[in-house]
């Protein structure tokens, strides 16, 4: 694999303990707030350094702590893309592009004015930070990053500092930009929809652990592990028994619920996401239904989510409805039957 990780640090209240690897792709790092994802980030990079394991990329060993290899950050050909950017805050546009080039002054101009042109920053090349949007300081960064032809880039949180229309702008001209780099590229956020959209593959980080990696469309459709589903934004999570060779019974929501698939020996939990329940009718007499009724609501921009309890009692859950496919309006009340289809249940372990 081009890019090998296994490492392990400790510091006081927090273990770090991470493994993937990636092979020509785009992995994305997922997790909390504080569960370790810059800090791999950084001991990829040679900022930190682990207490122990090994990082190999493309054959060539960074880090190996039982064979005493260490190499400094200027040797390891990463590019990093830090969260607040890090732009030399005296520094003009052009000067911060090429701080890290080390050529000739011609060459050197040639391939600043050749970044500034890619990453549209023509007229701003004597603007300091300061005198920049944060849109146009993340191109600088980017361009910076880049003109060193690095074999890795990292992303720490791209999109953090932005609001939400300059957000999408910046994500698109990220995706074209991965397009044309040929290295491999690490993703940190703990934003699920920036991952989805932008890796093709994932790993999942909690409390300083590597839970899983594999391909970022299966892990959302089948995330396995109870915190995984939680860490990709599944708001319905059930303490779950299995009953039958396909059948469950979900504590919170006192549902006994047919799967789609056979039921695991080690099943602790099941969870649905809030799209995926529809409604039926009350003369269908499909299985995987109960009388609803809605406890609270939440109007989105482009959708109602909606807070219903099992007329039997239970705790409550999230029913994410399309406005244009609702029946109610703001203000209004549902009282009907949901369905919660077998194939849209999650089987999950701990």
């Amino acid at each position: 694999m081009p890019l090998e990780v296994k490492i392990r640090r400790k510091l006081k209240g927090f273990a770090l303990d991470v493994s993937f690897s990636t092979d020509r792709e785009v992995m994305g790092l997922l997790g909390a707030s504080g569960s370790g994802k810059s800090m791999t980030l950084r001991c990829i990079a040679g900022i930190d350094k682990p207490d122990e394991g090994r990082i190999v990329l493309n054959g060539e060993v960074l880090y190996d702590s039982e064979k005493k290899i260490s190499l400094p950050p200027q040797k390891r050909k990463i590019g990093y893309l830090f969260q607040n950017y890090a732009l030399f805050p005296t520094m003009t546009a052009e000067e911060n592009i090429g701080i890290s080039l080390k050529c000739p002054g011609d060459e050197k101009a040639a391939r600043v004015a050749e970044m500034i042109r890619k990453y549209r920053l023509e007229g701003l090349e004597k603007r300091t930070p300061a005198e920049l949007s944060g849109g146009q300081q993340q191109r600088v960064a980017l361009a910076r990053m880049l003109i060193t032809d690095p074999k890795v880039i990292m992303l720490d949180e791209p999109f953090s500092a932005m609001d939400a229309f300059l957000r999408e702008q910046m994500l698109q001209e990220l995706l074209s930009m991965l397009q044309e780099y040929q290295g491999e590229v690490l993703m940190v956020s703990h934003s699920r929809d920036d991952i989805y959209k932008c890796c093709r593959n994932l790993t999942i980080i909690s409390s300083g652990k590597s839970l899983m990696s594999g391909d970022t469309k299966e892990i959302f459709r089948n995330p396995v592990l109870k915190e995984t589903c939680r860490l990709t934004g599944c708001k319905n999570i059930s303490p779950a028994k299995k009953t039958g060779d396909r059948k469950i019974f979900a504590e919170d929501w006192k549902l006994e619920l047919e799967t789609a698939e056979d039921v695991p020996d080690d099943l602790t939990a099941v969870g649905i996401r809030g799209h995926m329940i529809r409604r039926s009718d009350p003369e269908a007499q499909e299985g995987n239904c109960f009388h609803a009724r809605q406890t609270g609501m939440v109007e989105a921009p482009f959708e109602y989510q909606y807070l219903v309890e099992n007329a039997k009692g239970g705790k409550p859950i999230w029913w994410m409805v399309r406005k244009e496919e609702s029946l109610q309006g703001n203000g209004q009340v549902f009282d009907g039957i949901l369905h919660l289809p077998p194939e849209s249940l999650m089987l999950l372990k701990d």
